[in-house]
């Protein structure tokens, strides 16, 4: 946390038993939720994190509840060593007791039929998929999977405590090599949902046969450089210390560093359509060992910009198992997954396709030469500038100008974000952001899917997208793992495609709805874009 939240912080005891009375500051529950540590503060044993609080039972200095329990548990184990557990152990799901066998890889535990659609029920899960396809029960954890010992203990480390609802479902959905079709809210897991079964089975295959030939055994394809550097990077940590090498294939980096990293051997290659198709033309990469194709994002990547070069690259390998992912999964989508891959199990958890329930949606009507102005009064002000803040813009010059603008209105640190500039550029504009020293990142639609932005809880659309897709994952940004947020969204006249399905959103959640715009001509005007979609091809 940065600005207030900063020094609501600082004013904290420097170190409190947890568990004890903190009123004044409330003990933060998520590793998340903590602030990076500085130079000199102490840091969490298990994160790395800022070691705000010191245990109560082994004076370790930790971040949050969450890296308590982490902490308890590995103490436990070294104090306690326990046998394996063949028994069926008890995991209570409000009213009632499943079973999940420890050493079964479905985690089913023998739950009949009733049980495990009560199951699904209860965690939000929704299943289609081809007649009479037996889809893999749910797990209650990731120990339930069958998962590399190694594996389980990064995503310990990684502060995975427990699987959320799609990584219950996905995950062992995955693992018994079904293809997928899975939606999900913003920031609901999905990342993990396809990195654990991909790095369970890339390691296993290099543990059975060892081979001096590594070549490729998985691909993710995702819409934007910034998305790919995260996945990347998380697959590193999640298969750090197993025979499980990525490379990175993005523009805006050397093509001749990409190539040579994969000639040297790799499991794992993430990278954005484009340049890949660019490596498969120019450079002879064997891609006959891939058994998974990951297509993150996949409303997106599969529009008619990206949807060739995709179906290039599938054409490219041998039958892959498809495994495809989205907050905003339509009927179209369905219909172009299926041309991908064939017995498509479609997997939602939560209500995805709509805004995250946990961010607050404030929607203001102002024209067009007026918005400056109310950026910066929102910008100014106490108690609704929340920072870090992303802004989101529509154009990439707009970028540019509008941080410029802030910067010298408010004397707040801002920067801009976009396609054009270098990989260099972005990266370093994104960590002075993360990690606190910029305040204020101005964005066009990069940062609008799939990044992670973990200390953002506001987001500001100083221009409306372009549908209400997209405003879905902008949203979304505000949130992540159920986290409150609030978006703020400047809408006028030139919004008027948007205007009918962004007030039938707004009076789904019991959202003010401006009187301009409950009163606009344009409401009836447009059909909503899921009407459509559904015309789309009929």
């Amino acid at each position: 946390m940065e600005g207030d939240q900063n020094a609501s912080t600082a004013d904290c005891a420097e170190a409190v038993d947890i568990g004890g009375d903190a009123e004044e500051c409330p003990v933060k529950q998520r590793c998340q939720q903590q602030r990076e540590a500085l130079p000199g503060e102490p840091r969490c044993v298990i994160c790395g994190r800022y070691g705000e609080y010191i245990c109560d039972l082994t004076d370790d200095d930790i971040c949050s509840i969450e890296c308590k329990t982490i902490l308890l548990s590995r103490h436990e184990k070294a104090h306690n060593p326990a046998p394996k557990l063949t028994h069926h152990v008890k995991i209570p799901i409000k009213d009632e007791c499943f079973y999940v066998r420890d050493n079964d890889r479905g985690g089913s535990g023998g739950l009949t039929s009733i049980q495990i659609d009560s199951l699904r029920s209860k965690i939000g899960l929704c299943i289609k998929g081809v007649k009479g396809a037996s889809v893999p029960a749910p797990v209650l954890s990731f120990s339930s999977c069958d998962l590399p010992e190694k594996l389980e203990n990064n995503l310990e480390t990684a502060g995975y405590v427990i699987p959320t609802p799609i990584q219950m479902q996905a995950i062992p959905a995955a693992l018994d090599n079904r293809n997928l079709l899975v939606s999900a809210d913003t920031g609901s897991g999905k990342t993990a949902s396809f990195l654990v079964p991909v790095i369970s089975r890339c390691s296993g295959i290099r543990l059975r046969c060892v081979t001096e030939l590594r070549n490729p055994l998985a691909m993710v394809l995702a819409p934007t450089r910034e998305l790919c550097i995260q996945v990347e990077k998380e697959a590193k940590i999640l298969g750090k210390g197993l025979p499980f090498k990525t490379a990175l294939v993005v523009g805006g980096d050397p093509l001749a560093g990409q190539v040579y990293r994969i000639q040297n051997g790799v499991e794992l290659i993430v990278g954005t359509p484009g340049r890949l198709i660019d490596l498969l033309t120019k450079h002879d990469i064997e891609l006959n060992e891939v058994s998974v194709l990951v297509l993150d994002e996949v409303d997106c990547i599969m529009q008619r910009g990206f949807r060739d070069q995709v179906m290039q690259i599938v054409q490219a390998l041998s039958q892959p198992q498809v495994l495809m992912f989205s907050a905003t999964v339509s009927r179209e989508v369905e219909r172009m997954a299926s041309s991908i891959a064939k017995h498509i199990i479609c997997i939602s958890a939560g209500n995805p396709s709509t805004p995250s329930s946990s961010v607050k949606q404030v929607i203001i009507w102002v024209e067009s030469k007026k918005k400056k102005q109310k950026l910066f009064e929102i910008l100014m002000s106490k108690q609704h500038f929340k920072p870090p803040v992303v802004v989101f813009v529509g154009s990439r010059l707009g970028a540019d100008l509008l941080s410029e603008a802030i910067c010298t209105a408010t004397g707040i640190k801002a920067l801009s974000i976009h396609g054009e500039k270098t990989m260099k550029e972005r990266r370093e504009s994104l960590q002075l952001f993360l990690t606190g020293e910029v305040s204020i990142l101005v964005s066009t639609g990069v940062l609008g899917r799939g990044v992670d932005l973990l200390k953002v809880h506001q987001v500001i659309m100083f221009d409306m997208p372009n549908s209400m897709e997209e405003y879905v994952h902008q949203v979304g940004r505000a949130s992540r793992m159920g986290e409150e947020g609030t978006a703020i969204a400047f809408v006028n006249e030139e919004d008027k495609k948007l205007f009918r399905e962004l007030v039938q959103n707004l009076k789904s959640i019991g959202a003010a709805i401006p009187r301009e715009l409950a009163n606009s001509k344009y409401l009836g005007a447009y059909p909503s874009s899921h009407q459509k979609k559904r015309k789309f091809g009929s």
